[in-house]
C-alpha cells in the first residue's frame, strides 16, 4: 500500500495558551470522529504527575495546550475528553489516562489504546510507538527530547514539533489498526481489553494495600500488621509532601523498619537510610505512629499472609507444552502471546482447570484457553508439519 509522505500532509501545530482559544479548539475538536491525544509531564521529582503539556490532533489540526500557562482554564479539555461522541486514541495510555483522572475527576470516554489494538492485531508484545510510525505511518521518529525538562519555560521549537509528532502520525497509525481489526472482526476484542484502561479503579492507589507490592516473604501475621500501617503511612506521606515514595522511605528501609519495630526516633534513626533529622522530624514521628499502631493492632484485624497456590506445584513439562502450544495459537490467529497469556497464566492453568485466569474468559479462552483445556484433557496432542506446529485432534 502506497503512502504519503508525512510532511505533505501535517498542519503547523498551534500553541494554546490562553483559555477562549482552547475552548474554541475543544468545539472544533468536539466535532470530529475522534481526536489523538498525548501528554508530556514530570514526575521524577514529585508523587503526583505534573502536567506540563497536552497534544491534540483531529483531521485537519494539531495543536498543543500550554497547561502551565498563567491563567489557563483546562475545563474545555475535560468536556472534550468526557464527550462520548468523539474516540479519544491514545499510544500506551496508562499514564496519560491517570492524569486526567486526577485532572478532571473522570477517565477519558470512549477510549482506544493504540498500543493494545496492536497486539491484537499482531505487531507483537508492547510495540512502542517509534515502531508503528515506521510499519504503519511510513516515518521515523526522532526521539531527541524524549528526556525533556517539559516544565521549563519557554518550550523550544524542537520541543513542540517532538511532542507534535507524537499526535500527528497517531491519526494515521489509528485509521490503519482500525481498519486492519474490522476486517478481520477483531474491534470487540479491542473493545474488551479497553475495559480495564477505561476503569478508574485501575489507577487509584489504596493506601491500605501498598505493603501487598512489596512481597514480603514471611507468614509472620504481625510483622505483616506493622508492614501494612508504615506502608500506608509512606503512601499518605508521600503524597501529602508531593515527592516519590521510594525518595521519601526506600521498600528495603519499611521492610527492615516492620521487622525492628523502632519506638524511639534514636531507634528509628539506625535504620538504613533514615537519617537524624527525619527521625526527629515530623515524618518520622508519623512513621513511629505507623509502628505502634501496627504493634497494636488485634490478632483478627492482621493482615492474612500470601496464600501459596493451592495444590501440587504445575509440572515444567506441561507448562513448556502450553508454552508451545500459546506459540502456535500466536501464531495462527497473528495476536501477541503475552496478550493471550502470561507465563503465571499458564502455571496456574498447568496446577488445575478452574485457575481463574483471564485466558480462561472472553475472547481468549475462544483463540487460547480452549485449545489448553483440551491439551491438559488429552483431547489433543502436538505435532510438527513442516516448520509449523499443528494441532491434532485426539480419540
Amino acid at each position: 500500500m502506497s503512502r504519503r509522505p508525512a510532511a505533505a500532509v501535517e498542519p503547523t501545530p498551534v500553541l494554546i495558551t490562553e483559555t477562549d482559544a482552547l475552548a474554541a479548539l475543544c468545539t472544533r475538536l468536539r466535532q470530529e470522529a475522534f481526536v489523538t491525544v498525548d501528554t508530556e509531564f514530570m514526575r521524577e521529582r514529585t508523587y503526583w504527575p505534573e502536567l506540563c503539556l497536552v497534544q491534540l490532533a483531529g483531521e485537519n489540526e494539531v495543536a498543543e495546550v500550554d497547561a502551565l500557562a498563567p491563567g489557563l482554564d483546562l475545563a474545555p479539555l475535560g468536556e472534550l475528553l468526557a464527550d462520548p461522541a468523539v474516540m479519544k486514541v491514545f499510544h500506551a495510555a496508562r499514564q496519560d489516562v491517570e492524569i486526567f483522572l486526577l485532572k478532571f475527576g473522570a477517565v477519558p470516554t470512549p477510549i482506544f489504546d493504540t498500543q493494545i489494538a496492536a497486539m491484537v492485531a499482531g505487531y507483537g508484545d508492547q510495540v512502542s510507538y517509534d515502531g508503528l510510525c515506521r510499519s504503519l505511518a511510513g516515518v521515523q521518529i526522532d526521539k531527541a527530547h524524549r528526556f525533556s525538562d517539559w516544565s521549563a519555560r519557554p518550550l523550544s521549537a524542537a520541543q513542540l514539533a517532538y511532542a507534535a509528532a507524537d499526535v500527528t502520525h497517531l491519526r494515521r497509525i489509528y485509521t490503519a489498526l482500525d481498519a486492519k481489526l474490522r476486517r478481520e472482526g477483531r474491534l470487540a476484542w479491542v473493545a474488551e481489553e479497553m475495559g480495564a484502561l477505561a476503569d478508574p479503579a485501575t489507577y487509584l492507589q489504596d493506601p491500605e494495600s501498598a505493603w501487598e507490592r512489596l512481597r514480603p516473604r514471611t507468614t509472620n501475621r504481625r510483622f505483616l500488621g506493622v508492614l501494612q500501617a508504615v506502608a500506608a503511612w509512606r503512601e499518605r506521606e508521600a503524597q501529602r509532601i508531593n515527592i516519590p515514595r521510594q525518595r521519601l522511605v526506600k521498600d528495603e528501609t519499611l521492610l527492615e523498619i516492620a521487622a525492628t519495630t523502632p519506638e524511639t526516633a534514636a531507634d528509628l534513626a539506625r535504620a538504613r537510610g533514615i537519617s537524624e533529622g527525619f527521625a526527629k522530624g515530623r515524618s518520622g514521628a508519623g512513621l513511629l505512629a505507623a509502628v505502634k499502631a501496627g504493634r497494636e493492632l488485634p490478632d483478627e484485624a492482621l493482615p492474612e499472609a500470601p496464600k501459596d497456590r493451592a495444590g501440587p506445584p504445575a509440572s515444567p513439562a506441561l507448562v513448556a507444552l502450553l508454552k508451545v502450544l500459546l506459540a502456535a495459537k500466536s501464531e495462527e490467529h497473528d495476536v501477541a502471546p503475552r496478550l493471550l497469556a502470561s507465563g503465571d497464566d499458564l502455571d496456574r492453568l498447568a496446577s488445575g482447570d478452574g485457575a481463574e485466569v483471564p485466558a480462561l474468559h472472553g475472547w481468549r479462552r475462544e483463540v487460547f484457553g480452549e485449545a489448553a483445556l483440551a491439551l491438559k484433557g488429552g483431547r489433543l496432542a502436538l505435532g510438527v508439519d513442516g516448520k509449523r506446529v499443528k494441532l491434532i485432534p485426539a480419540g
